[in-house]
């Protein structure tokens, strides 16, 4: 929220001294100082944290950008797709702190905004997958790979779909869970006469 406070005051002054500039007759400067005025006018639209963030990501480094992408703390305030892009992130990097339906409920929001390639949708409805199979909805998860299968036209994540697939065939049922936990994990043993 300073950042951008921050930005609506730097816009501000830039506009009026770029106003002064051509008032005073200096328009080499104000024609050039048009350019920095946009650049201001763009940060409103592009999230440095994101940016920051994107980039740490694609590096390989996944801590520094967990913290960048956790210094977004109203992205209400983002255009929608940024938005959604910051659900989407913070869903994934903070699975473990988070919890598995704080996860959920971030990409089903960040799915509902809109993600901007399928690629993305493909990704964030796998994890959507992966958090569906581990708290037992065995079918939802099974829907959610087929949506992400169609979704990945490049075949980048075939592998992984199928490696999805293929445990949660091996996995126990909602039943046998239940079952399991019902027990306790004992063996029974029989009862002596």
């Amino acid at each position: 929220m300073i950042g951008f406070i921050i930005r609506c005051i730097l816009a501000a002054l830039a506009l009026f001294f770029n106003v002064f500039l051509f008032v005073n007759g200096n328009w080499g400067w104000g024609i050039t100082f048009i350019f920095v005025l946009a650049l201001i006018i763009l940060s409103f639209f592009r999230n440095e944290n994101m940016i920051l963030a994107l980039n740490q990501m694609r590096v390989g480094n996944t801590d520094k950008a967990k913290k960048h992408i956790n210094k977004i703390t109203h992205p209400n305030l983002l255009p929608r797709k940024q938005h959604a892009y910051v659900l989407f992130l913070q869903a994934v990097m903070n699975t473990q702190e988070f919890g598995f339906a704080k996860s959920e409920q971030y990409l089903r929001k960040a799915i509902g905004l809109g993600l901007r390639t399928g690629q993305d949708n493909a990704v964030a409805r796998m994890h959507l997958a992966g958090i569906c199979a581990q708290t037992g909805r065995k079918s939802e998860a099974e829907k959610l790979l087929a949506e992400a299968k169609k979704l990945d036209t490049g075949g980048m994540m075939k592998d992984q779909i199928n490696q999805m697939l293929n445990q949660m065939k091996m996995a126990p049922s909602k039943n046998q869970m239940r079952m399991a936990q019902m027990m306790g994990g004992r063996k029974k043993t029989p009862r002596s006469r």
